[in-house]
């Protein structure tokens, strides 16, 4: 049997369900990884970036064993009828299926062209502990609320890692797809401006194993704190696939039991929780989960999305926040929520505009989690904060960032100004910006907004696009 394993966000070797079963099966294996032009454009986003990275340290793995993994490039199916002709023997076809966004759509269409060509799909389980479609409510509908999710969830048995025994000898590398390569190498751009960032199913071997001796058992302290080193990091690696949640769920259950494992164990679950809701709402990337803030009057302010975007709000929590996602790619998640927030409510721009930016901007960005956050902050999602309830960044920042150690990392311009008046330096008088040597207006940026006003504004905003929709409502009656 002559097969095929198509890698997708599941870039490893080790504890891959499909790469398992095709290697257990297969007399002859090809190994590839399809670029979709319609899906990627070169010159990549840093979240693209970082993925094609992790594709290539992939190959080094591969390569290093004795093996290829070819790329193919172009139209999904005409790529796929290439991949055929170039290979007549190919009758199977191993690899790990998404149940949401891009990935679903691209199975849909693939799955037809595949059996034209006769050949033979095996597709598995393998991104979440539990597919979306498993835990269901007692009536078999999806949860709209996390924690009877999670209850039922934490009661499921886990599945264990799975042993792959991968060996080259199978491994077809012939040069089938030079011209593919070419095109390929048009979407490697280099990574040197992101800090900190590690790829490949070693360096996330090593991150988990970091975390579990490090910051696991104290993580409920220190999860909130972007000073800290205190979460686990391992989002890109999860979205890349060069860990599988198995193993990372595995390594947890050895370890003594602590409230630190139990809320990280909830955070694991909160990721599956967001890819039940994507499943049950596959149009949530453009449209809001709660329909009665669909329409909401944004004020979409260009000037100000790219103020916010470039770390300028003239709220030092904010700005330090964004300004951490241009340098690394990364942001710390309290952050997320902060920084979101004050997009949506304080700045009164529409979330769809937030959530791409992090798309482009995010090492880590998946889907299903991105989406429900920002649903979740603009109150537009299943089981996010109520509308009224308004993140104050001044606050935020006293409360997370207290001694402004974060803050001043990002913000060196801050740096002279005492951590009791960093947080609001709008109320900097001119003689204390002389004494710290910041001019607002200047040398740091005057608030975009006030938030108190801003606050009543969007509850207001809220509030009408509410009463709209139950009288359109009750109009259908």
């Amino acid at each position: 049997m002559d097969s095929v394993m198509w890698f997708r966000r599941d870039l490893r070797l080790e504890d891959n369900i499909a790469l398992s079963h095709a290697m257990a099966k297969a007399e002859s294996l090809m190994l590839i990884f399809h670029v979709n032009p319609e899906q990627f454009v070169e010159g990549p986003s840093k979240n693209e970036a970082a993925f094609f990275q992790t594709v290539q340290q992939l190959r080094a793995e591969v390569e290093a064993a004795g093996g290829k993994v070819h790329l193919l490039y172009g139209d999904l199916k005409e790529s796929f009828r290439r991949l055929k002709k170039a290979f007549p023997e190919w009758t199977d076809i191993y690899l790990n299926y998404d149940e949401t966004g891009y990935g679903l759509e691209r199975d849909q269409k693939i799955a037809p062209v595949l059996k034209e060509l006769g050949v033979k799909a095996h597709a598995y389980h393998d991104h979440y502990l539990h597919s979306a479609q498993e835990i269901k409510t007692n009536t078999g509908t999806a949860y709209k609320v996390y924690t009877p999710y999670y209850n039922k969830w934490i009661e499921k048995t886990k599945p264990s890692p799975v042993e792959v025994n991968f060996t080259a000898e199978k491994l077809i590398d012939e040069d089938y797809f030079n011209e593919d390569e070419k095109q390929f190498g048009s979407y490697l751009v280099g990574l040197t401006e992101l800090s900190n960032f590690q790829s490949g199913s070693q360096q996330a071997r090593e991150r988990l194993m970091h975390f579990i001796e490090t910051s696991l058992h104290s993580y409920h302290e220190n999860r909130d704190f972007p000073f800290i080193d205190g979460t686990s990091r391992l989002s890109h690696h999860l979205r890349t696939g060069t860990i599988s949640i198995r193993t990372i769920y595995h390594e947890l259950m050895k370890t003594h039991q602590s409230e630190g494992k139990t809320v990280f164990i909830k955070e694991l679950a909160w990721r599956e929780f967001y890819n039940m809701i994507y499943a049950s709402n596959p149009n949530q990337k453009e449209q809001a989960i709660k329909e009665e803030f669909n329409d909401i009057h944004w004020l979409n302010d260009e000037e100000d999305f790219e103020n916010w975007k470039a770390g300028k709000t003239g709220f030092p929590i904010v700005d330090a926040a964004m300004r951490q996602l241009k340098v690394t790619g990364w942001m710390h998640n309290r952050l997320r929520m902060i920084a979101a927030s004050f997009l949506v409510k304080d700045l009164l721009i529409d979330w769809r505009w937030g959530e791409r930016y992090f798309q482009e901007e995010l090492i880590d960005y998946d889907a299903a989690s991105n989406i429900g956050g920002w649903q979740w902050a603009a109150s537009t999602g299943t089981d996010s904060v109520p509308y009224f309830r308004i993140f104050n960044p001044t606050t935020q920042s006293e409360r997370f960032d207290q001694e402004a150690e974060f803050i001043k990392q990002y913000i060196p311009e801050l740096a002279t100004v005492p951590s009791k008046k960093i947080h609001d330096p709008a109320s900097l008088t001119p003689e204390e910006q002389d004494r710290f040597n910041v001019i607002l207006g200047q040398d740091y940026p005057l608030p975009l907004v006030s938030h108190q006003e801003r606050r009543k504004m969007a509850m207001a905003k809220y509030e009408e696009s509410k009463d709209i929709y139950q009288e359109q409502e009750a109009l259908k009656k």
